[in-house]
């Protein structure tokens, strides 16, 4: 994988080596039956006239068939080739071919290919300069190939170095959309790797400028990311989807999709089971998982509940009747909530009941702060009466004091 710069060291001149490598790529031609081209042949009048591009030409474009070299040659073919490329005066032209080829399979290799071509394509990235954007080529290339390979342990360690990269190339929108959103769909085939490609998918979504928030391109996407989203089981914070143009634009381009997000953004389990009974049929058009969707919505709900609570003690009948549940399974699904962070607290078996510690408010608006005013007159009360009681506490000591005087002076 990309790491510190390197340097390829081979002897021999332009015209030599270049000779040599035709005439490798010739001999693979040949033990696959194709006797149509010799390279070697097209390239000599072109050596003797020193056109080192046109030469280039022909050996990039007769390089895919290196993925069909024996494995033990694979990596010493293609570091050759890069070599001369190297020495041409546009070297920029070429790679973007070479990295074109990796991405396809090694069909000598079934077993070694990803491990090859990544071994190639990271010499690449590591020869050329930092600043220079066909790095941006090459790490594309390298994604395709991790994806293949659905390793993506190999790409996580890179990830902290994405947005100085990105810096460096200066990358417009566009060109970071794709590179985001190929990282989305890698992490998106491995496995364990919802979180990932959610984030990135999300960050793709970023780089949509506001005039371009009802596009065709930020509908799509902007749904992806919703349903990603909705589908993802320990993802229950909505904010970073909902303070989007694009996604804002779907309340007219998919009303009901967006209807479900504001559900699961601020409303509770009645308000979601309203919802399937209008629309019966949405959830499978949209391969939306009803059991997953209202898992999440309960642990929401019992959010909702432990934070709008007043007196900070929830009665556990309260709690089955808003979650839909048995009253046997109240304390499962509390300790679900309190596992998924919404909530923290501590259950009283002999009392029924939740006390709650800390919650977790979905959204803060109007209602939120009206909620945060009334604690605070509550404790406000509470601490006025802690006050009156020290006030005559205080009082009723001095005045034992002022007799206790007065008795002395008596006698």
């Amino acid at each position: 994988m990309p790491g510190p710069s390197n340097t390829l060291l081979i002897e021999g001149s332009f015209e030599e080596l270049a000779d040599e490598l035709s005439h490798y790529i010739d001999e693979v031609k040949r033990k696959q039956g194709d006797n149509n081209t010799a390279v070697q042949t097209e390239i000599t009048p072109l050596l003797e006239k020193n056109q080192k591009d046109d030469v280039l030409k022909k050996l990039v474009t007769g390089s895919a068939v290196l993925n069909s070299a024996p494995e033990k040659e694979i990596i010493a073919a293609y570091n050759l080739l890069v070599h001369l490329i190297r020495q041409s005066s546009n070297p920029n032209m070429f790679l973007p071919r070479i990295c074109q080829n990796l991405s396809n399979p090694i069909t000598s290799s079934p077993t070694n290919g990803t491990g090859l071509a990544l071994s190639i394509l990271t010499t690449i990235f590591n020869i050329l300069p930092q600043d220079n954007d066909v790095r941006y080529h090459v790490f594309l290339a390298i994604l395709r190939v991790i994806r293949s390979s659905g390793s993506f342990e190999l790409l996580r360690p890179q990830l902290k170095n994405l947005d100085t990269w990105i810096t460096q190339w200066e990358t417009d929108e566009e060109d970071q959309r794709k590179l985001y959103l190929s990282i989305a769909e890698v992490a998106e085939e491995a496995s364990g790797e919802e979180e990932q490609s959610y984030l990135y998918l999300l960050r793709a979504l970023r780089t949509i400028p506001s005039e371009e928030a009802a596009s065709a391109e930020a509908r799509q996407l902007s749904a992806r990311a919703l349903k990603s989203a909705l589908s993802y089981p320990t993802h229950f914070d909505f904010q970073d989807l909902t303070s989007l143009d694009s996604i804002q634009a779907l309340r007219k381009s998919d009303p009901i999709i967006f209807e479900l997000l504001d559900i699961f953004n601020a409303q509770v389990l009645d308000d979601y089971n309203d919802f399937k009974d209008e629309h019966d049929d949405f959830l499978s058009s949209q391969s939306l998982s009803d059991d997953t969707l209202t898992r999440k919505m309960r642990l929401l709900t019992l959010a909702s509940l432990a934070a709008s609570t007043q007196s900070r003690s929830l009665p556990y009948q309260h709690i089955s009747r808003a979650l839909q549940i048995p009253s046997e399974d109240t304390e499962i699904w509390v300790i679900d909530t309190i596992r998924a962070g919404l909530v923290e607290g501590k259950l009283s078996q002999l009392n029924q009941t939740f006390l709650v510690h800390r919650s977790t408010y979905r959204v803060f608006g109007e209602k939120q702060w009206t909620e945060v005013q009334g604690r605070l007159d509550t404790w406000r009360a509470s601490l006025e009466g802690v006050l009156g009681v020290v006030r005559a506490e205080r009082e009723k000591m001095v005045r034992e004091r002022e007799r206790e005087l007065r008795e002395v002076e008596g006698r």
